[in-house]
Order: C-alpha cells, then sequence, then structure tokens
C-alpha cells in the first residue's frame, strides 16, 4: 500500500494570495501546500481522498493515469471543487465512482447539477455514480471502513484502510470512531494551526490525540501559512511528522 499526499494545506492554500510572511515567501518547497488530498494505491487500485481545486495540478504532479474510485470526507469547497477535472479519465475509463456519506452526494448533486441534468446531454461534464456510504465496503480487494468525525457542527467521514487511516478537517472524534481508530501502522490527521479554532484540531489537540490512539506513524496535514515545515517539523515527537505535497509513504498490508 503507498499513500501519496497530493496536498496538505487549508482552504486558502500555502502562499496565501497576497501575504508576505515568511512561510508563504518561503524557499523550502515542503510549505508549498495545495489544497488537501491524497492518493491511495493498494495492488492495482488507485484511490483518491478528496478532489479540491488544485486536483488538476495534483493529479498532473503524480502522473495519475487511472481512479478506480474517489472518496469525499465532506462537501467543502477545498475537498470537491475538483470533481469537474475528472473528465479526462472519464473519456478513457468511463464513469467513476464516487462515495460520500447521503449528505456530502447529495450537495454533489446539487453543487454539480449539470452533471446529472438531461438538459446537459451532449455537453462535456464529468461521469460520476454516486454511491452513498452506509457503513464498511470494498472497492475491489480494498476494504474500507467509514468512520463519522466532526467538523464543527457537520458530521463528516474520515476513512480506514487496513492499518491506514486518513482523518482530514476534524475537531472532534466521537467515541466509536475513537474505538475504530486503535492499533494503527499509520494516520494521517489535520493540524491546522497553533491557535485554537471553532472547527479544526490545531497542533496541540492534533498531538493530544496522537499521543493517546498511539500509532507507530502520524503525519499532520490541513496546515496554513502559520505553519513552518522546518521549525514545526523538528520540534514534533518522535513518529510524527509534518506532512508536505508530494510525499510518498509505503506501508505493508
Amino acid at each position: 500500500m503507498l499513500l501519496t499526499f497530493l496536498g496538505t494545506g487549508t482552504s486558502t492554500g500555502v502562499p496565501v494570495i497576497g501575504c508576505n510572511c515568511t512561510v508563504c515567501t518561503s524557499n523550502d518547497p515542503r510549505n508549498k501546500r495545495s489544497r488537501t488530498s491524497a492518493l491511495i494505491q493498494t495492488d492495482q487500485q488507485h484511490i483518491l481522498i478528496d478532489a479540491g481545486p488544485d486536483f488538476r495540478t495534483q493529479a498532473l504532479a503524480a502522473r495519475i493515469q487511472y481512479l478506480d474510485a474517489v472518496l469525499l470526507t465532506h462537501s467543502h469547497f477545498d475537498h470537491v471543487a475538483g470533481l469537474d477535472d475528472l473528465r479526462p479519465l472519464n473519456a478513457r475509463w468511463g464513469a467513476l465512482p464516487i462515495y460520500g456519506s447521503p449528505t456530502t452526494l447529495k450537495d454533489i448533486r446539487e453543487r454539480f447539477y449539470y452533471a446529472f441534468a438531461v438538459s446537459s446531454e451532449g455537453s462535456t461534464r464529468p461521469e460520476m455514480e454516486l454511491t452513498p456510504i452506509h457503513g464498511p465496503f470494498r472497492v475491489a480487494n480494498t476494504h474500507i471502513v467509514p468512520l463519522d468525525v466532526m467538523h464543527g457542527t457537520w458530521t463528516i467521514t474520515a476513512y480506514r484502510f487496513d492499518r491506514l487511516a486518513y482523518v482530514t478537517d476534524a475537531n472532534f472524534i466521537p467515541p466509536k470512531a475513537w474505538e475504530q481508530l486503535q492499533d494503527l501502522d499509520v494516520l494521517v490527521l489535520n493540524a491546522l494551526r497553533f491557535e485554537a479554532h471553532p472547527t479544526h484540531f490545531n497542533v496541540a489537540e492534533a498531538l493530544d490525540v496522537i499521543a493517546e490512539l498511539r500509532p507507530r506513524r502520524a503525519f499532520l496535514v490541513h496546515m496554513t501559512h502559520a505553519v513552518d515545515y522546518a521549525t514545526v517539523n523538528a520540534s514534533l515527537p518522535p513518529g510524527v511528522e509534518l506532512a508536505y505535497d508530494g510525499l510518498k509513504v509505503e506501508l505493508t498490508r
């Protein structure tokens, strides 16, 4: 199993438009963060987690040739705005299964209405097979467990693949999901900034979660320009790292 971090930034990305802070003007490529997204490769499966507004650039950088499925955590713009860029893959491989909670997929159907409207027939549009999640499911031979976590007042979806779990945009992990996050080799978790935030874990809160769950390795994502890679990464506990765009992590199944 190979995990590729396609993007590791928050909704604005880093650099932030109009900002001249030390992180936004940094020459360290690990401080360049497109919107958070990941690619899971297991055997012959290629599974995308979220398709934000930077998906086209991310797909070209990662040389994505095909996808078997797209898993959505929720329907905020920075996680779904790139769904229209699936069209070249549709042209070669046909409609793509898009997995998400019923609430998330309802938003997708409304936001990308033209993709499902009969009146749009003949126009260029993404081909999406919306597949609501009601429990564990499979993409070919890959077993996936969806987890309900809280993003402020929103219930959104985290995912577990064997001993890898991917949690982004959360600020609270309910007891059921907490139990499902035990005994991990790798945990991916959002850590927005140092200050408190009403809908995201900050760095200290994310580290508290990691200390309690005790995964063998943990990677922080969805970070703002308040987080300088070299400085912050050097200060993290053993086994915890800041992810960066393009980072690849190999896991043994």
